[in-house]
C-alpha cells in the first residue's frame, strides 16, 4: 500500500495546504477544483506561499521549482484514475461529500485509498456509498496545514488495518505527528475544543469576564498560544457553529449546544478574521 501519487479535491485554504504539504514531502500531486478560475486562484496562492519561503531563505528557488513541478491542476475527476490516495477537502456538506465518494469509487482503481479531511462528519456514512469501505478513512489536517504539526487519522468500523497504516505513513511523511481516532463526532481535538470554545463564549455573554481577560487567562494561565475567543475568530465562527450543531445532532450532549450569541454573530456575518470582524475587530 505504498502511496506515491496523491489527489486532492479542493484548492482552497485547507486543500491548498494539503497540496503544498504533500508536494513538499515528495509526492506527485494532482489537485482538482470545480472550474479554472478557482483552480488558478488556488495554484497562485500555493506559489505565493513557496515564494515567501524562498524570500525568507527557508528553501532555494531550485527547490521551489522542483516542488511546484510535482503539482498538477485539473477540473476533471477522471484525472484521478492513477492516484494511490485521494483526499477530499470540500465544504462540510454530507450530500456533496457522498456524491464525490460515489464518483471517486467509479473513477479510481480498487486499490486507491479514499480519504476525507472532514473535521466532524461521519466517515462511515461516506464510505458506505462506495464498494471499498475498508479503504476509506479520515485524514484530518489542521489549519494552516503547512504550519500545524498534527494529523488525526480516523478509522471507521470498516477501515482495514492496512489502510490505517498507509494513512499514518502518509501523515508522517508529510512531517506531521499522527494520532489515531475512532469515527466519533469531533474525533479527538474538536471533541475537546468545541465545548471549551462554547463555554468561553457563554462566559463572556454572561458577563463573567471580558473577552480580553478570558483569552489572557488561557494564554498565560494554561500557556496556550491564543485564547478560545481569538481561536474561534481564526477558525471562523461559522465553522465553530456548524461543528457544534453537527456534534449536538449526533450526540445530544448539552455541552455541544451553541450559545445564542454565536448564532447571532454568524447571522450578522461576523465570522472572524476572514470577514474582518468576530469577537475582535481585524479591519
Amino acid at each position: 500500500m505504498e502511496i506515491k501519487k496523491v489527489g486532492v479535491i479542493g484548492c482552497g485554504q485547507m486543500g491548498g495546504g494539503i497540496v503544498q504539504t504533500s508536494a513538499l514531502a515528495g509526492y506527485d500531486v494532482k489537485v482538482m477544483e470545480v472550474n479554472e478560475i478557482l483552480l488558478e486562484k488556488g495554484i497562485i496562492n500555493i506559489k505565493s506561499n513557496f515564494n515567501r519561503n524562498v524570500e525568507k531563505d527557508r528553501m532555494s528557488k531550485d527547490e521551489m521549482e522542483a516542488v511546484l513541478n510535482r503539482i498538477k491542476g485539473t477540473i476533471n475527476l477522471s484525472d484521478f484514475s492513477d492516484r494511490d490516495l485521494v483526499v477530499e477537502a470540500v465544504i462540510e456538506n454530507m450530500d456533496m461529500k457522498k456524491k464525490l465518494f460515489r464518483e471517486l469509487d467509479k473513477v479510481c482503481p480498487s486499490n486507491t485509498i479514499l480519504a476525507t479531511n472532514t473535521s466532524c462528519l461521519s466517515i462511515i456514512d461516506m464510505s458506505m456509498v462506495t464498494k471499498r469501505a475498508d479503504r476509506v478513512l479520515g485524514i484530518h489536517f489542521f489549519n494552516p496545514v503547512p504550519v500545524m504539526k498534527l494529523v488525526e487519522v480516523v478509522k471507521t468500523i470498516a477501515t482495514s488495518p492496512e489502510t490505517i497504516m498507509a494513512g499514518k505513513q502518509f501523515g508522517e511523511k508529510c512531517g506531521k505527528k499522527v494520532i489515531i481516532a475512532q469515527d466519533s463526532p469531533g474525533f479527538i481535538v474538536n471533541r475537546l475544543m468545541i465545548p471549551f470554545i462554547l463555554n468561553a463564549i457563554q462566559m463572556m455573554d454572561n458577563g463573567v469576564a471580558t473577552k480580553e481577560d478570558i483569552d489572557t487567562g488561557i494564554n498565560l494561565g494554561l500557556n496556550h498560544p491564543m485564547g478560545p475567543l481569538a481561536l474561534s475568530d481564526l477558525i471562523g465562527l461559522d465553522t465553530v457553529y456548524f461543528i457544534a450543531n453537527a456534534m449536538y445532532a449526533e450526540l445530544k450532549d448539552p455541552q455541544f449546544v451553541a450559545p445564542p450569541l454565536l448564532g447571532k454573530m454568524v447571522t450578522a456575518g461576523w465570522l472572524g478574521r476572514k470577514t474582518g470582524k468576530g469577537f475582535y475587530d481585524y479591519k
